[in-house]
């Protein structure tokens, strides 16, 4: 049988059964189920692969789901699934209706929280380990963060709670180098070199030993090092900055041997108080092409197993911006681009040669990067943030504060904005419209094409102030007859029933409009909403609006306001897993479903 110990074994329980040789059994099944389903349903792959003797080790060790097991993003749980008792369904991974890609608890009791952001597992296994500690439970709450993740701010609140707080906290620090593009700055230095102190917990223990055993003194000096808070302790007794924040410190540990691994996590259960643990792993373990180009495999539609060839990358929104900006920067130099640890994903790969000195990759640091964009302008720089929609809203305070109430001028490249597919909730860009237009002063574009995009940008970098975005959708654009504009166009047919769109559902509408004789109005200006295009609204007695975007602060809601009558399609709650094209028919959204809709209302 292909997958024996997997299609056998009650899992989790039955891992506590296995010996190690068992155990790397186990292991190869885990990636060779994971490589074979990611091949053909897409999903991350290199993080994955690089974690499944620590999801072993895991499960060895502690006892889910009465330990909480806290994924940080959740992108690399899918050994954690697998052992969770999801193999039978494993295969609709990212499918709808399927399992999702990130952790989810309506999925499994072994999925600790929902997760598909970085850098909140230590706050979420915190708040968790205390309430178990009040409740008199002495279970743990395990963490697992990635190096890439340490790099986001929230992380390090939680350290500074975590570490003091006396819980059964245990932060594993899954160390690869790694992130989505490759770690930059201070904490991955440090980590870097952390990681090659492999003798770091000996040389101290023996620092101790040492002092200790000399006659007479050596037990005095011993005790005033441990109560000093002088230099000399820092000089002999030296401690990682993790147990500067109160944390016990275990490692670096080797990520894939599965004894050493569970030494240590047993060492670190037994200790009851909180601990950070070390591991050391080689993002793609097991799958060479993944291990030789872990970002490249960091998340993929699809690939062949034996060649490791990927379908051929087709040139979206996000590349087409990144090559613009770049076109801009080599002539203006005051125009710098900002990424925060997604330079391949935003476009951002072709600001090379002469502009690499004006691409800052500020890590996992959204906030950061929207307040260092307004340090810049403030000097006269213009900085563009390039940046998906959904990560952008961790930003929102500083887009206020540091950009918006001083008026200086940033621009806000906003990629995978609406629908995105099979990533699911936590990934949909459909918070960001409502978000953005209740910032006074903003200004937002939505193209609908390449070339639109090229307009609005070169209008968002010299002719607008304050706060500028140019948001546009995951992927490519769909072709367009209708004229480019960094307004509007008005297909006026002389119909009182007007039909209203913006971004790529303009092409759905446009086919609408002349299906059914409706006007259409295509914004690509879309707030403030312009007068001339609020006077077209108003002249017309019904008005349908079609937008991903939550319904709740949409582009819809405002227009409703000025229109004598007028109809919103746009989305309530969450998105769940499935392709943009299910979500465009569940939700409305393609040309169908509009006609339909426009139909069913006229009768």
């Amino acid at each position: 049988m292909k997958y024996r110990l997997l299609s056998r074994l009650n899992l989790p329980q039955d891992i506590k059964k296995l010996n190690i040789k068992q155990e790397e059994e186990l292991c190869r099944e885990l990636r060779e189920k994971i490589i074979e389903t990611v091949s053909k349903n897409g999903g991350h792959l290199s993080s994955n692969l690089g974690v499944v003797e620590l999801t072993v080790a895991i499960h060895k060790v502690f006892d889910s789901p009465q330990d909480k097991i806290v994924f940080d993003v959740g992108h690399q749980s899918y050994a954690h699934k697998l052992l969770t008792g999801r193999f039978g369904s494993f295969h609709t991974l990212r499918r709808y209706g399927g399992i999702s890609g990130f952790t989810r608890p309506e999925e499994s009791e072994h999925d600790a929280c929902v997760s598909g952001h970085s850098s909140n597992s230590i706050s979420i296994a915190l708040g968790m380990a205390e309430a178990m500690r009040l409740a008199g439970d002495n279970h743990h709450a395990v963490a697992v963060i990635g190096d890439g993740a340490l790099t986001g701010g929230l992380a390090f609140e939680g350290l500074n709670n975590a570490g003091r707080s006396g819980a059964n906290i245990i932060a594993i620090l899954n160390y690869n180098e790694m992130s989505i593009s490759k770690n930059i700055g201070g904490i991955a230095t440090y980590l870097s070199e952390l990681r090659t102190q492999y003798s770091y917990k000996r040389l101290k223990s023996g620092a101790k030993k040492f002092i200790g055993s000399i006659p007479v003194i050596g037990g005095g000096i011993k005790s005033i090092i441990s109560a000093s808070k002088d230099g000399l302790k820092e000089s002999l007794l030296h401690s990682t900055m993790f147990e500067d924040f109160g944390f016990e410190f275990i490692g670096p540990v080797d990520g894939h041997n599965l004894e050493k691994l569970e030494n240590a996590l047993r060492s670190a259960k037994e200790m009851n108080c909180p601990v950070l643990v070390q591991v050391n792993t080689v993002k793609g373990k097991g799958y060479q092409p993944a291990e030789d180009m872990p970002g490249e495999y960091h998340g993929v539609s699809g690939f062949d197993i034996d060649s490791g060839e990927k379908p051929q990358a087709v040139s979206g929104f996000s590349d087409r911006f990144g090559i613009e900006l770049a076109r801009i920067a080599n002539v203006d130099r005051r125009v710098v681009a900002i990424t925060a640890a997604m330079k391949y994903g935003v476009g951002l790969n072709h600001f090379n040669g002469a502009l690499r000195s004006r691409l800052y990759d500020v890590g996992i640091a959204e906030e950061h990067a929207v307040s260092f964009a307004a340090g810049l302008s403030a000097m006269g720089m213009i900085p563009v943030f390039s940046v998906y929609s959904s990560f952008l809203q961790r930003s929102y305070d500083e887009l206020i504060h540091d950009v918006a109430i001083p008026g200086l001028h940033v621009i806000l490249a906003i990629c995978n904005a609406g629908i995105v597919g099979e990533d699911g909730e936590t990934h949909q860009g459909l918070f960001d419209i409502p978000f953005l237009t209740t910032i006074p002063n903003v200004t937002v574009y939505s193209p609908a094409t390449y070339e639109e995009m090229k307009i609005c940008l070169n209008r968002a970098i010299y002719d607008n102030t304050g706060l500028v975005c140019v948001r546009f959708p995951k992927g490519g654009e769909i072709h367009s007859v209708i004229r480019p504009s960094a307004d509007f166009t008005f297909e006026d047919s002389g119909s009182d029933t007007l039909i209203v769109s913006y971004g790529r559902l303009s092409e759905n509408a446009h086919e609408v409009a002349m299906t059914l004789g409706c006007s259409h109005l295509k914004l690509t200006s879309i707030y403030p909403l312009q007068e001339d295009a609020l006077d077209i609204i108003k002249k017309h007695s019904k008005v349908y609006v079609f937008e991903e975007c939550s319904r709740s602060g949409s582009i819809g809601e405002k227009i409703k306001l000025s229109a004598p009558w007028a109809d919103c399609t746009a989305i309530d709650g969450f998105v769940p897993c499935m392709s943009t094209c299910q979500a465009f028919d569940l939700y409305g959204l393609t040309a169908e479903k509009m006609i339909e809709k426009i139909r069913r209302q006229d009768q």
